[in-house]
């Protein structure tokens, strides 16, 4: 029962050979546990003698003695005999022993290293010690009162005995392995025994004639069997299987990927997976297939006839792919909000997969982002077609269509409900929308068509029709699907209609905050382009603001962010600017202003929780004189201006950067002096023309030298060539650009007289002004010209202060009057009584003048008044001064 040429003989053996294995690691994984537990109770004894002995009564007090060794090495060897350590050993700070088991060793070197213990620690090692061999070495020091080390205690324990220790249990272990092979052992004899029984003895005869028994009852039963190895060979097939899978005669013994198997029924017999009733296809026939592992290797397989479920896998699987296709349809339909889009991704999801062609009709107001009306309207316009071909007659995109009454377009409208028209052929309602139209669809291949509507939120948003040509006529079955789709789809047209509507309120509210168009001036020649961000609004803005004394401001200003919040904030800061313009303040107080003014909307909003804050607006304003030539600039977190030279170089000018608006904190905002010479350019721009995400700002700056490096361009040519050089395919932020070219005022329509602190000057100078005037052609003015400058003048000597200077400057159709003083005194409006004999001076000035004000300067003020040369505005301004005159006209008595 046990000889090796059995089974039972043979697992005997390898039970026996892992036993032994198992004891052999054992013992070795003892063995290393038990000397590791050895060596650390070692250390822990070696420790607590050290420490012991060195904390002894008497031991500080004899190291300190003039003869240690005399009264440590006898209390040293008897700790040693009764603890059975190896030695004890103490020694002095250099290392000096007063303590050896062996007496000839006291007063020599210790062997090893003792810094440690010397330092106040302990130390523990393994050592080779003189006279005592490799032994476990603990080392403490011995501190004096005050805390300094005074000597060092060094106790070990050989190795030898915790070998020994470990020897003493290698006798159980040899036990314990005996155990297991007397236990193997009998038990293989107890499973050799109860194999017999389970076999009922029988002989190789008796078990021939059971296998022919099995195998009758195999072939005989009406299920395929089908019994693979683990090579993938085909060991048995019942005459079922054969008839099923359509077996060769010689296949058994042979791969089953040889037998010409459909691919799919192959790979199930070959795999080591547990299939149960699954259906797979070979030839005409779909089968059952249940499939289990068997031991030791292989697999076997029952195969079931059910080729009536057919029909049913089919329906299964065409429910299956529709499934998809919906949820297809939800990640793919509205990936933009965009009405067309939307729209064509619908038909492109469809196509060819339930239909051969789609097209999609919406209202126009639905396309514009707007409600549908309240009445469905029959007219539609065709945004989307998608097709198996190109060359299909049906109405192409982008045509308005207005559908019949009995068309199913129509019906749809009206009904809110799909139609289906499984055969286009015989629709005479669809033919009479448009007969020859009709009649070449048919004959193109186009047969059935379903019309579903568009619907959300119980409002036609449209409607969409599919065709189909190469496959089989729409059934009862496919409008529900097309509705679902469609459902589905209207959400996403829905969604882009009503981004749209916003995205365009948006739009529209930002342009209505930009400028509409630059004003009249002749100090500089200015182009400019502003283009949104590709998806929502931004906040940034330009503006030219004509100044008195034929100045002109140049500003661009961007809010950090995107939506209405940001427009709105960018409507807030350009109308501050146009008033803080019309104080004329310098740009380094103006920005200074428009800072504060940012602080305070910044604090109002976020302490009231209504909007978010500001955080993050910046602006560059600049001033430019074309009398002088002379350009100011200031700049809040801005990027620098560029200067385009006449020769065609370019520049970026040093202009100092202040904090972004709302963030200064009250510093000073410094200012850059330019320079402007006759046929350069100065270029402004936002920071989304010269950075991007996909472009550093330096490459950029790079990228806008190139596109102005060129001679003689019009502002109008630079503002193109930068958008062409540096515009991305999709802006992520608004760009302002603006182009400046200077004009420089004719020095022979430049006058100005310095004038004497005295009232006899007056008459003289009046006198020159009125050369001058005629010398200009502009006698018509001369009489309010001079009331005007008498007054300003008037004033500047009896109220201001010296020097007093008079410029008079000619400047298209208007004749400025500047007065300067030396005094920062402001003039005041007022109306005088009857009585006064003063008071009516600016008045005058008021009437008579287009424009009059006030602006300040380092050394004073500046009074200024602005005339129109118009014909119609000068003989008005007669008539009220005749009118005024009149009623400042004393009473006769």
């Amino acid at each position: 029962m046990l000889s090796v040429h059995s089974v039972a003989g043979q697992v005997l053996i390898l039970q026996v050979a892992v036993v032994l294995l198992l004891v052999i690691a054992a013992v070795t994984a003892l063995v290393l546990q038990a000397r590791n537990a050895s060596l650390q109770d070692a250390k822990a004894r070696s420790l607590v003698g050290a420490e012991t002995f060195a904390h002894a009564p008497g031991t500080l007090a004899a190291m300190k003695s003039p003869d240690p060794s005399a009264l440590l090495q006898p209390q040293a060897e008897a700790a040693r005999k009764d603890s059975g350590v190896a030695y004890i050993i103490a020694f002095d700070t250099k290392g000096i022993r007063w303590t050896h088991p062996d007496p000839n060793l006291i007063g020599k070197h210790v062997v090893g290293s003792y810094a440690e213990a010397l330092a106040g620690r302990v130390h523990q090692e393994t050592y080779d010690t003189p006279g005592v061999g490799r032994a476990v070495d603990a080392m403490v020091p011995v501190f004096d009162t005050d805390g300094t080390v005074v000597g060092l205690v060094s106790v070990g324990i050989t190795l030898s005995s915790i070998n020994e220790r470990v020897m003493e249990q290698l006798p159980l272990l040899i036990g314990s392995a005996a155990g297991g092979l007397v236990l193997v052992t009998g038990g293989s004899a107890l499973v050799s025994r109860r194999l017999r029984r389970q076999t009922h003895g029988l002989d190789p005869a008796e078990m021939t004639r059971m296998y022919e028994h099995h195998d009758a009852v195999l072939h005989s039963v009406r299920e395929g069997v089908v019994v693979v190895s683990g090579e993938g060979r085909l060991l048995l097939a019942n005459d079922e299987a054969r008839r099923l899978l359509d077996l060769p005669e010689d296949g058994e013994g042979r791969r089953v990927a040889e037998l010409g198997l459909a691919p799919r029924a192959a790979a199930l017999l070959t795999s080591d997976r547990v299939a149960t009733d699954e259906v797979i296809l070979a030839g005409e026939r779909l089968l059952a297939v249940n499939l289990r592992r068997t031991a030791p290797t292989g697999s076997v397989a029952t195969l079931r006839d059910t080729t009536e479920l057919r029909a049913l896998a089919g329906r299964a699987e065409v429910a299956r792919e529709r499934l998809q296709l919906l949820y297809d349809a939800g990640v793919r339909i509205g990936t933009t909000l965009d009405v067309v889009r939307t729209a064509e991704e619908l038909a492109e999801i469809a196509v060819p997969r339930f239909a051969d062609y789609v097209t999609v009709e919406v209202p126009a107001a639905v396309r514009q982002g707007e409600e549908p009306d309240g009445e469905a309207s029959s007219t539609m316009d065709r945004i989307a077609v998608r097709g198996i071909r190109d060359d299909h007659p049906l109405v192409p995109a982008g045509e308005r269509i207005t559908f019949g009454p009995t068309t199913p377009q129509a019906q749809v409208l009206h009904s809110g409900h799909a139609v289906l028209l499984p055969d286009l052929s015989d629709a005479p309602g669809w033919h009479a929308q448009d007969p020859e139209r009709a009649r070449r669809v048919v004959d193109f291949g186009i047969h059935s068509l379903i019309t579903v509507p568009l619907q959300a939120r119980d409002t036609a948003l449209g409607m969409v029709d599919f065709w189909r040509s190469d496959r089989k006529p729409f059934t009862p079955d496919d409008l529900a699907f097309a509705e679902e789709l469609a459902a589905r789809a209207a959400v996403a047209v829905d969604n882009a209609r009503r981004y749209t509507r916003e995205h365009t309120m948006a739009v529209t509210l930002q342009r209505s905050l930009l400028p509409h168009g630059l004003p009249e001036q002749s100090a500089l020649e200015v182009a400019y382009r502003y283009l949104p961000a590709q998806a929502g609004v931004g906040g940034d803005w330009f503006d030219v603001i004509a100044l008195p004394g034929a100045r002109v401001a140049l500003i661009v200003g961007d809010v950090v962010g995107h939506g209405l919040h940001a427009a709105a904030t960018m409507g807030r800061l350009r109308t501050a600017v146009h008033n803080f313009c019309a104080l004329d303040l310098p740009p380094d107080e103006l920005l200074s202003h428009l800072d504060e003014l940012v602080a305070r909307i910044d604090e109002s909003e976020t302490g009231s929780g209504e909007s978010a804050a500001v955080t993050g607006a910046t602006c560059l304003f600049a001033i430019y004189d074309p009398v002088s030539g002379h350009c100011t600039i200031a700049r809040a977190g801005h990027p620098g201006p560029a200067l385009v030279h006449p020769d065609g170089s370019v520049a970026f000018p040093d202009v100092p950067v202040s904090p972004p608006l709302g963030l200064g904190a009250g510093l000073p905002v410094e200012t850059a002096e330019l320079q402007l010479p006759y046929g350069s350019r100065l270029v402004l721009y936002t920071d989304g023309l010269v950075e991007d995400r996909d472009r550093d700002i330096d490459v950029g700056l790079e990228l806008l030298r190139d596109a102005l490096a060129h001679p003689g361009r019009t502002p109008e040519q630079d503002c193109q060539a930068v958008l062409d050089a540096l515009l991305p395919d999709r802006p992520r932020d608004d760009i302002a650009l603006m182009v400046a070219r200077p004009e420089r005022l004719d020095p022979d329509r430049v006058a100005d007289w310095d004038v004497p602190c005295d009232p006899a000057a007056l008459s003289p100078i009046r006198a020159a002004c009125a050369r001058r005037l005629q010398d200009w052609g502009l006698d018509e003015i001369a009489f309010t010209t001079e009331l005007i400058l008498s007054e300003l003048v008037t004033n500047a000597i009896r109220y201001g202060g010296e020097p007093i200077h008079l410029r008079l400057l000619y400047d298209r159709d208007s004749l400025i009057c500047e007065v300067s003083d030396g005094s920062s005194t402001s003039p005041h409006l007022r109306r005088a009584a009857t009585t006064d004999e003063g008071g009516r001076g600016l008045f005058l000035v008021a009437q008579f003048a287009r424009r009059w004000g006030t602006r300040y300067t380092d050394r004073g003020k500046v009074i200024w008044s602005e005339q129109s040369l118009d014909a119609a505005e000068t003989e008005l301004d007669e008539a009220m001064g005749d009118l005024i005159l009149d009623q400042w006209d004393e009473p006769t008595p």
